[in-house]
């Protein structure tokens, strides 16, 4: 059973009204658009994925449970429930600051409210680079996948 939430309100604490000079946030667009996804990716859920918004997903369990994400793997280990699969993405390399790894579905959605392609926060496809990452048995250059599990 998926619960969606279709808006989900700040709540604020004491804040300034006007724009200071500090860290921003934005939402997350995809940034794909000469990547040959057509070989990746399935658009079952969206037909174009280019600079469009990328919805939040939660894993919600009825008991307690162990979610983890395992990237380069399509499958979960002996006893893991696989909740989805698709490919490991994040900010470009030469993106200044932390880059947080996501695993997107290999069916994406995009927002349906549609996009304002402000280049904040950009997903793209992770690539094995060798060097301190072995090659066998990863390859360079090919894009990385990622399985969510989980465990009750």
């Amino acid at each position: 059973v998926v619960e969606v939430i279709s808006y989900v309100y700040p709540i604020w604490a004491n804040y300034t009204t006007g724009v200071e000079d500090g860290g921003f946030i934005y939402g997350s667009e995809y940034q794909i658009d000469l990547y040959p996804t057509n070989k990746l990716f399935s658009f079952a859920n969206a037909k174009s994925l280019y600079d469009h918004n990328v919805p939040c997903a939660v894993c919600l369990t009825r008991q307690p449970a162990v979610v983890m994400m395992l990237p380069a793997r399509t499958e979960c280990y002996p006893g893991w429930l696989t909740e989805y699969s698709g490919y490991l993405m994040t900010e470009a390399h030469y993106h200044k600051g932390r880059h947080e790894y996501v695993c997107v579905d290999h069916a994406p959605e995009a927002d349906p409210a549609g996009y304002r392609n402000e280049n904040g926060a950009l997903l793209y496809f992770i690539q094995a680079i060798c060097g301190s990452l072995p090659c066998p048995p990863y390859v360079n250059g090919q894009e990385l996948t990622c399985v969510v599990c989980s465990k009750y």
